[in-house]
């Protein structure tokens, strides 16, 4: 089982929302002279689309090497071939990761940049505009899209690069010995640097090398916790191993407080309010986050353990999808992280016990019908899934 790989004297900063990522991004691309490797599930048709799209043909066309990968799901068929034509004219690589669904139903679901091996970054902001909702984008939001990312500098980068390298090479023509080669590669773990300020590690998930690893470090800090466990996540739908986790640690005495997004996919709120009573009863603190679209996947566990990156909390990101994370042992960015969501938990809704009480039956079986039918389907494409 791989352990999580910390790396010391990093620099990393939060990012929230669009407002703050896509100019640093721009920016960093804008200051680029050697390589960008870049990978996102969405790159849409709309003004942020073209802005960072145009900042990689600048970047293209004065000569650095630049190498994109986007989902051919999350970004659409359409769009991904006027992409390719469009950055073929810029001298930018571009490559739709499994197109067709030639290898199976998984998705790159990662939104990870990397230019000049100096500068990263990881986190959940896909690229399109964030006053629009991702899956409909005629449907303007009452407020922006509520995500974040983190820009990372320092030796944690050449981890990220290591991994972008491998990504383009496997999204590529590559032969099965040299795949193995690669993948042999892709296992060797980064040696420790003990404890200095500022440990990250950059935490992976996909179905041969790590596909438990996002799992693991959050059921390792949460069954460490001793004071508080805060966790942000759009799609609530993990296996049983990780709500009991949650249980646990509220039956404990640890501040567990879970803020869920609701109102996007009625099929997901259906299947995450299944789990609720069982949740509440144990002492977890439950809030439904309504004030425009919940995007964030983040994390504060106790004074100094945090997670900032793109896997939900479901089987589709903890089970089968590509996914990164960040995960930041220092307590300032902690200390920040934890306000963030608290001020997104105070603009939620707490949900009671009381309140199921109210709920008919047929709805409370309908959440039950719901849940059994996501977790078959799980089961079936998701290994691991229970």
């Amino acid at each position: 089982m791989r352990s999580v790989q910390y790396t010391a004297h990093n620099d990393i900063a939060l990012l929230e929302t669009g407002l703050a990522f896509f100019p640093a991004l721009i920016a960093a691309i804008d200051g680029a002279q050697y390589d960008i490797y870049f990978e996102t599930y969405i790159f849409a048709d709309d003004d942020t689309g073209r802005s960072v799209a145009d900042a990689l043909c600048r970047a293209g066309q004065r000569g650095v090497k630049v190498r994109v990968v986007t989902d051919w799901w999350g970004t659409g068929h359409a769009r991904s071939t006027a992409l390719g034509v469009a950055f073929a004219a810029a001298n930018v690589r571009f490559r739709a990761f499994n197109a067709w669904f030639k290898r199976g139903v998984a998705r790159t679901h990662r939104k990870i940049v990397v230019v000049d091996r100096a500068v990263a970054f990881v986190g959940g902001i896909n690229v399109n505009d964030d006053w629009y909702c991702d899956y409909d984008p005629g449907k303007r939001l009452p407020a922006p899209r509520w995500d974040f990312a983190v820009q990372v500098r320092g030796p944690l980068v050449a981890a990220i690069h290591h991994e972008m390298q491998a990504q383009w090479a496997r999204v590529g023509h590559l032969g099965l010995m040299k795949r193995i080669g690669l993948f042999r590669e892709m296992r060797k773990d980064q040696a420790q640097e003990g404890d200095k300020p500022m440990q990250a590690a950059f935490v992976v998930r996909d179905s041969l090398r790590n596909r438990h690893t996002i799992q693991r470090a959050y059921l390792h800090a949460i069954g460490h916790a001793k004071k508080s466990v805060l966790l942000v996540n759009p799609y609530f739908a993990p296996g049983h191993k990780f709500r009991k986790a949650l249980a646990i640690a509220a039956e404990r005495g640890v501040e567990v407080k879970l803020l869920i997004g609701v109102g996007e996919i009625k099929l997901q709120d259906m299947v995450a309010r299944s789990f609720y009573p069982k949740l509440l009863d144990s002492g977890v603190e439950v809030y439904e986050y309504r004030k425009t679209q919940l995007h964030a996947k983040v994390a504060v566990v106790d004074d100094d353990w945090s997670t900032v990156g793109s896997s939900n909390c479901d089987g589709l990101s903890l089970f089968l999808n590509q996914e990164a994370n960040v995960v930041v042992k220092d307590h300032e960015f902690a200390r920040t992280m934890r306000d963030h969501i608290r001020g997104g938990i105070a603009d939620g809704v707490m949900i009671c016990r009381e309140d199921f009480e109210h709920v008919g039956w047929v709805r409370r079986c309908g959440y039950e019908v719901a849940y059994f039918f996501y977790k078959m389907a799980m089961r079936i494409f998701a290994i691991g899934y229970a």
